[in-house]
């Protein structure tokens, strides 16, 4: 049920790419919650995947940018202040890759190639991205950024490979910047370290359907889902939360808590 949580606000979800993504869930419970939203994904990303039907399906606006491009990040942020009539709100990082995952590269034997692909893709885009929006100032005061993040980032995992490695850096960066945008703007800046969940991206890694199970088994409340996911993304995007930053929040279900 929608309690008009975001009733005036306006954000940018990254990531969304087919109804698998946890982006896609994202944005449907943002926009039942009154916001307007810009939707963004690489050309190839919206013109292959279904990104057009979830605009649709919300009123959002899409805007095809490169995250690991600044000048993509630069025209994204001015058009959307243009395009929803003023300064942005909320946004949510939702992007991740892996080429080494993806190629069947065992961690001991990266490609580093693929392993700064990584990098740049999953998380320096992270720091490119909020980079613009702070030049530019296309944060409101008090502005809510939220990237999703995973356990891997403090913990080994096998078959996560170098994901791991983004997602901590991606975490380091939540800290950083939040102190530096916390200061000037009051701009909040979290990290959701999200139950496994079966998306696209997630079940491409080796040996998830096993871990999967495991997690949903020894968490005391079970595996978060992309939707749960989607309602604690509202709730760090709204007002509720305006002293919340620099922090890394696990929603897991107590996964992370368990001792075994």
């Amino acid at each position: 049920m929608a309690h008009n949580l975001l009733s005036g606000h306006r954000g940018i979800i990254f990531g969304a790419l087919n109804e698998q993504s946890i982006a896609w869930s994202v944005a449907e419970h943002c926009a039942a919650e009154g916001a307007q939203l810009i939707l963004t994904n690489t050309p190839a990303a919206i013109r292959f995947g279904q990104v057009k039907q979830l605009a649709e399906k919300t009123g959002a606006i899409v805007i095809a940018a490169d995250a690991t491009n600044e000048e993509d990040l630069e025209m994204l942020f001015t058009e959307a202040q243009q395009k929803l009539g003023g300064k942005i709100d909320f946004v949510l990082h939702s992007v991740a890759m892996s080429q080494n995952i993806r190629k069947g590269k065992v961690y001991q034997e990266a490609d580093y190639q693929y392993f700064h692909q990584t990098l740049d893709i999953s998380a320096i885009s992270f720091h490119k991205m909020l980079k613009t929006a702070y030049r530019l100032n296309a944060l409101s005061e008090y502005a809510s950024v939220v990237a999703l993040s995973f356990i891997a980032a403090q913990r080994a995992f096998d078959g996560y490979n170098d994901m791991a490695d983004a997602k901590a850096l991606l975490e380091s960066i939540a800290r950083n910047f939040g102190l530096v945008y916390g200061r000037k703007h009051h701009v909040r800046i979290n990290t959701l370290s999200q139950s496994p969940t079966r998306t696209t991206a997630g079940t491409s890694v080796s040996g998830f359907d096993s871990f999967f199970e495991l997690a949903d088994k020894k968490s005391p409340l079970g595996n978060a889902t992309a939707e749960d996911c989607a309602d604690m993304c509202v709730i760090l995007f709204s007002d509720y939360t305006r002293h919340l930053t620099m922090q890394n929040i696990y929603h897991d279900g107590g996964y992370s808590s368990i001792g075994e």
